[in-house]
C-alpha cells in the first residue's frame, strides 16, 4: 500500500521543496503563482524567440493553466478551475529549462514535458476539474500583469492561501496517472 503525504508549501518553490514532493501527495500552496493558458504561452514563446524579456521570471515560479470567469462583487476572481495541460505541452519544456518549478492543470502530459520536469527538478500538479468555484476560495488576490488584450487568457499574478493540488508528476518522473492504474490492477489481482 502506498502512503501519500500532505504538504504545505510556499510559492515560489525552491528545489528542496520540489524534491520532497512525491507523486500522489496532497499539497496546499500559499504565496504567489501565475496564470497562463494557450494564447499567453504562444505569446511568451514569441517573446523568447525575439529575445525580449518575459512578463515574469520563470525561476522557481508556478504557472496555473487557468482562465477565470469574471469576479463576483466582493471577490478577487470568479470561478478558477484548471484547463487541460496538454495544450501547453509544446511550450512547457522551454519554460521548465528557464527554471519554472511547477505547473498546475488537469490531464496527462507528453513525454517531452515529463523529461523536462525530471531534467529541471520540477513538479506537475493537478487541480480538481469542475471545482473552479471552490478553488477560487483559495485565491486572495488577482492582478493582470501582461497581455491584457487576451481577456481571460491574460497573465495574472495570484496570491493564494492553501490552494489544493495533487502531485501528478514528481521531480523523479513518477507519474500518478500511470502508478495509480498499476496499483489498482495489483490490488484487484490480490483480491
Amino acid at each position: 500500500m502506498i502512503i501519500h503525504m500532505e504538504h504545505h508549501i510556499q510559492a515560489p518553490i525552491d528545489a528542496a521543496d520540489a524534491g520532497k514532493l512525491k507523486s500522489g501527495d496532497y499539497v496546499y500552496i500559499s504565496g504567489t503563482i501565475y496564470t497562463a493558458r494557450d494564447a499567453a504561452h504562444k505569446r511568451i514563446q514569441e517573446e523568447l524567440e525575439k529575445g525580449k524579456p518575459l512578463p515574469f521570471d520563470m525561476a522557481h515560479n508556478v504557472i496555473y493553466y487557468m482562465g477565470p470567469s469574471p469576479a463576483r462583487e466582493g471577490r478577487p476572481i470568479g470561478s478558477a478551475g484548471p484547463t487541460t495541460a496538454s495544450r501547453m505541452d509544446k511550450y512547457a519544456p522551454a519554460l521548465l529549462d528557464l527554471g519554472l518549478a511547477g505547473m498546475i492543470g488537469k490531464g496527462k502530459r507528453s513525454d517531452a514535458v515529463k523529461e523536462a520536469i525530471v531534467r529541471n527538478g520540477a513538479v506537475y500538479f493537478a487541480a480538481v476539474g469542475g471545482a473552479g468555484a471552490l478553488l477560487s476560495r483559495s485565491i486572495l488576490s488577482s492582478e493582470i500583469i501582461a497581455y491584457d488584450d487576451l481577456g481571460t487568457e491574460a497573465i495574472r499574478k495570484l496570491e493564494v492561501k492553501d490552494f489544493p493540488v495533487i502531485v501528478v508528476i514528481d521531480s523523479e518522473g513518477n507519474n500518478l496517472y500511470e502508478t495509480a492504474i498499476r496499483d489498482y490492477c495489483m490490488e484487484e489481482l490480490l483480491q
